[in-house]
């Protein structure tokens, strides 16, 4: 059986950061996983060879993930509209997530997380790509129009995965103090 080799781009905030996202993701075979330093490689890069999927930083001081994938879906060399965007941050915020659907990120992962976890999200884009549009104003990527009315709703607090603790008993220290003790 012959298995389609995708392609995932890695830019992150720091080098360090990019390694190990690289590496974990690498152990699946079918991806082929290119790290990238500078917008300018990842652009040229794209240029010439299709990316599936892209994850990148929010954090990033050159290439914040909103104005990068907002660059990005707006090139028309590139050869392949219709890739996927996970963006990473330290926490996500009303403007995070303007920048995200304006940019057309399919995803955004809040940091710190486990590698692992983003390998299963990045098999997950891979596995179920969407279609593409190209509008008027220069846009060509995932339809994003379902997700404009959620950009307005008010940002949830967020239970991370790691939240697990269930109290076994009651605060102490919101007692009613008991004068006679």
């Amino acid at each position: 059986m012959n298995q389609t080799v995708r392609v995932i781009a890695i830019i992150a905030a720091n080098s360090a950061l990019s390694s190990i996202l690289a590496m974990v993701v690498s152990g699946d075979t079918r991806l082929r996983v290119r790290q990238f330093d500078s917008v300018q490689g990842l652009r040229a890069y794209m240029r010439v060879a299709p990316v599936d999927v892209l994850v990148c930083d929010f954090d990033s001081k050159n290439a914040p993930a909103g104005d990068l994938v907002y660059d990005l879906r707006r090139d028309e060399l590139i050869e392949n509209a219709g890739f996927s965007a996970i963006g990473l941050t330290r926490s996500i915020t009303t403007t995070t997530r303007h920048r995200a659907i304006r940019a057309g990120i399919d995803e955004v992962i809040v940091k710190p997380m486990s590698p692992r976890h983003i390998l299963t999200r990045v098999q997950a884009h891979v596995r179920k790509p969407r279609p593409t549009i190209a509008s008027g104003s220069g846009y060509r990527g995932p339809d994003r129009r379902d997700r404009v009315s959620f950009a307005h709703r008010p940002i949830q607090p967020m239970r991370r995965y790691t939240d697990n603790v269930v109290p076994l008993f009651p605060d102490r220290r919101a007692a009613p103090e008991h004068p006679g003790l």
